[in-house]
């Protein structure tokens, strides 16, 4: 594994928090920016990420590669992605497993993939060319999803899992993402969870999401049979998710761990509080790990 996060919280800068975070150096382990905001050669945004680079460690975590188009992989955009890696040195580099061009038409969002094999070579085949230009592996993160391709051959999480196999690459593994698509598709989030291999997880993605009316009252692994979850990140983590996120911590160790707010984006006080909240459950992981279990006295 090529990650250099610390197994502690950090958060997902933001344009509006630029100039706080400059200014304030708040006490955050470490930063993720979504890559294709900082490929431009000058300007604001290259001041902003050449200043925190060399303050917080930085994850450059992709929206637009697309991965598991059918289309060839953009090297024009792989190109800028190098060119930054190569100026601010990244703790990690990640993308998602989806698709959001075809025919050189590009899409705002992040499609999921059939889980075939056509779908599986394909997907693996740009990864390992996109890890090869950037000498480095990617961490690949599952997205949340509101639909299923006829004739699948497996599950999402034996698709992940396989990627992370064929192609030596690494997994973000995006709770919040797990939980939404676990309620949408009903299946089970743990199943998911606990068949992912754990020495492949470099992060974990926790963020909020949006619905009318689902029970977030729901044991752990349950989802509703009636509601329909969007992940929006537009508010903060919901109890159902943290309490998942108390078993991946369970069942992976900790791993550095990023609150993400992209819409309705509030001050970076409450950024920074959720982080705290992550920080307190990797705090008491981190201490499971160096001591073990407990053994109650008799």
């Amino acid at each position: 594994m090529t990650n250099r996060l610390p197994a502690q919280a950090g958060i997902g800068l933001r344009t509006p928090h630029f100039t706080d975070v400059l200014a304030l150096r708040p006490n955050v382990a470490w930063l993720e920016v979504h890559s294709e905001n900082f490929f431009a050669p000058g300007g604001d945004s290259r001041r902003v990420i050449d200043a925190v680079a060399e303050r917080y460690p930085i994850s450059l975590h992709g929206v637009g590669l697309s991965l598991g188009s059918s289309d060839a992989l953009n090297q024009a955009h792989l190109a800028k992605l190098k060119a930054l890696a190569d100026r601010i040195g990244p703790a990690a580099i990640s993308e998602h497993l989806c698709w959001s061009s075809i025919g050189g038409r590009y899409l705002n969002d992040l499609l999921p993939l059939p889980y075939s094999e056509e779908a599986l070579t394909n997907v693996c085949d740009k990864i390992s060319q996109a890890q090869d230009v950037l000498g480095r592996r990617l961490m690949i993160e599952n997205v949340s999803s509101y639909i299923r391709f006829a004739g699948e051959t497996m599950t999402e999480w034996e698709f992940l899992a396989e990627v992370a196999r064929r192609a030596d690459c690494d997994i973000l593994l995006d709770v919040n993402n797990i939980y939404v698509s676990a309620s949408n598709h009903g299946f089970a989030a743990l199943e998911f969870l606990n068949a992912i291999p754990a020495e492949r997880v470099g992060e974990i993605h926790l963020a909020g999401h949006e619905t009318d009316a689902a029970d977030e009252t729901a044991e752990v692994g349950e989802s509703s049979d009636d509601d329909f979850l969007i992940d929006t990140h537009s508010r903060p983590v919901c109890d159902a998710v943290w309490a998942l996120y108390i078993k991946a911590l369970e069942r992976l160790g900790p791993r550095p761990t990023l609150i993400e707010w992209d819409t309705d984006i509030p001050a970076l006080s409450v950024l920074l509080a959720e982080a705290a909240k992550a920080q307190v459950l990797l705090d008491a992981a981190h201490l499971q790990a160096s001591h073990g279990p407990l053994v109650r006295a008799a």
